[in-house]
């Protein structure tokens, strides 16, 4: 057991699980706030490819990313040009990761909780002259602001324990790219217990913690 070894992919999860939760959020938010309150065609199969990570194996997941985030993908291509270094096996391929796989909880969560907003709030304040903007800001997101929290704490915990995608794009180079999950995966392989069931109990007891929490928030909804 080391205490030195044991810091380091603790705390790259925690800022892994917070920047990509953060992203996460708003882009869930906007996105069910917008598929909640428009009707087009396609609408169902765009809402379909919102969820599908969260039914796709994490290799699925992980190759997908490797092929866009890679030096031949475009969107890896974009990336180094303009940071003039690959995105693949840095700690960013595993913000990006954690944010595929996060989204989709959020998105979820918000939109079960825009759908039950009563609508004649909505249409009051645009009624009194208010734009979409602050219906939202002032009726919409006061209303569901307990969901709001749910939704930004299941993606923090989804994003904290993130393994499959993340080992494919963002490796496990300790120091570096090392989350709690791989740590785990690579202790128990090379057979050491002490350190495996060490950071398992960080993970648990973060995860309980959470977990409470949202129940809590869930029980006052």
């Amino acid at each position: 057991m080391s205490w030195q070894s044991f810091w380091p992919p603790v705390v790259l999860s925690l800022q892994v699980a917070l920047i990509s939760s953060i992203v996460a959020s708003v882009a869930g938010i906007a996105a069910a706030w917008w598929m909640s309150r428009r009707s087009f065609l396609g609408k169902i199969l765009l809402e379909t490819a919102f969820m599908l990570p969260l039914v796709l194996p994490p290799t699925v997941v992980g190759f997908l990313l490797l092929v866009l985030w890679g030096r031949q993908g475009i969107l890896g291509r974009t990336a180094e040009w303009i940071f003039s270094a690959p995105v693949l096996f840095s700690p960013w391929a595993a913000v990006i990761a954690s944010i595929v796989v996060a989204f989709p909880l959020v998105y979820q969560t918000m939109k079960v909780a825009l759908d039950s907003v009563d609508k004649d709030l909505e249409d009051a304040a645009r009624s009194a002259g208010a734009s979409e903007g602050k219906v939202f800001r002032y009726v919409t997101l006061p209303l569901t602001m307990r969901a709001v929290m749910t939704a930004y704490i299941l993606g923090f915990a989804r994003s904290l324990g993130e393994f499959g995608a993340t080992l494919m794009i963002a490796g496990n180079i300790p120091g570096k790219t090392q989350t709690i999950p791989t740590a785990i995966y690579v202790s128990v392989d090379a057979g050491n217990m002490p350190m495996a069931w060490a950071w398992t109990a960080g993970m648990v007891v973060i995860s309980f913690a959470l977990l409470l929490v949202t129940g809590g928030l869930r029980k006052k909804q």
